[in-house]
């Protein structure tokens, strides 16, 4: 009875998205270039924020703290998957398998807190800008980040507390580039029908209600600005949230494709996890720094002091 609780899997093998060397070589390629891209990205959003007096304000604050979570999010899962794309037996250990799950929910579950503070602070900036600074506060915002952080945290534990003692047999093939839970789960010795509706319906519950609070919310600033201000001010804020409303779609599309979508999809699910891993994570500062005159302005002048020549 006890071995019979006891794993015998003591690693996984990552199936990848085809067995083609050249398709392999041109996403290891893809792979390497945005996962780059998204590590100078996101450094580089964090230093000028915290080096520049000119952005120590709540939303760069919110803002840098969002970067340090892709950062985190984004070296979880791209390094070994583009290093597995390199070999022919695309291995993970047992502990390095829960390690990833773990990082994955922690982060994605702070990270959609996040999102929800950030939304709340554009409408304290838009709709009660005289009242910006008391209401967002350096003790609230530090609040903001903790709470995230906390709900992040007990997320990710409540789904490991389900899933990391269950027995594992054989086969251990994830159909996958990175070890997730409901393909971790399928692998399991016994019937998972009722523990891989409870994990997947929590993570999609908790996605699907957060990418909601936020559209709505997002709306609810949109008509209040319509209501009180001019057609300038309205432009102004259209500019300002566009931003926000596509960082959201990036974020919560593969998640909520992943844990609602009913029907099996492997390729899409792949195409998905790529995408999930190393270009959201890029074009989050992009998407930011692009649209913020202030943001670019700040980081000329880093560029400036550190010698780098910028046109």
């Amino acid at each position: 009875m006890d071995e019979a609780n006891h794993s015998v899997v003591s690693e996984f093998v990552f199936l990848g998205l085809s067995s083609s060397w050249e398709i392999q070589l041109l996403l290891f390629l893809f792979s390497s270039v945005f996962y780059a891209a998204s590590l100078t990205g996101n450094l580089l959003i964090v230093l000028t924020v915290t080096s520049d007096p000119h952005l120590q304000s709540p939303m760069y604050f919110l803002l840098a703290n969002l970067s340090i979570l892709d950062l985190i999010f984004c070296s979880s899962t791209a390094p070994k998957m583009i290093y597995d794309l390199l070999r022919k037996c695309k291995t993970i250990s047992f502990g390095g398998c829960v390690t990833q799950i773990f990082f994955i929910h922690a982060v994605g579950g702070t990270e959609m807190v996040l999102l929800i503070a950030m939304a709340f602070d554009r409408y304290v900036a838009i709709c009660k800008p005289l009242h910006y600074l008391a209401i967002m506060s350096p003790r609230r915002c530090i609040l903001l980040l903790v709470t995230s952080w906390v709900i992040g945290l007990i997320h990710s534990v409540t789904q490991l507390a389900f899933v990391v003692d269950l027995p594992f047999c054989g086969p251990n093939e994830l159909d996958s580039f990175f070890c997730d839970l409901p393909q971790f789960i399928k692998l399991a010795c016994i019937e998972t029908y009722t523990l891989d509706f409870m994990v997947t319906a929590n993570s999609g519950f908790i996605s699907v209600v957060s990418f909601l609070i936020l559209i709505i919310s997002y709306i609810f600033i949109l008509v209040t600005v319509q209501k009180k201000s001019s057609g300038n001010s309205m432009s102004k804020a259209l500019s300002t949230l566009s931003a926000h409303v596509a960082v959201v779609f990036l974020f919560f599309g593969p998640l909520i494709f992943f844990y609602t979508w009913p029907f099996s999809t492997s390729h899409v699910d792949k195409f998905l996890a790529i995408f999930d891993a190393v270009l959201t994570p890029f074009l989050n500062p992009v998407i930011y720094t692009f649209r913020n005159k202030e943001m670019k302005v700040a980081m000329r002048r880093l560029c400036t002091q550190l010698g780098i020549k910028v046109s």
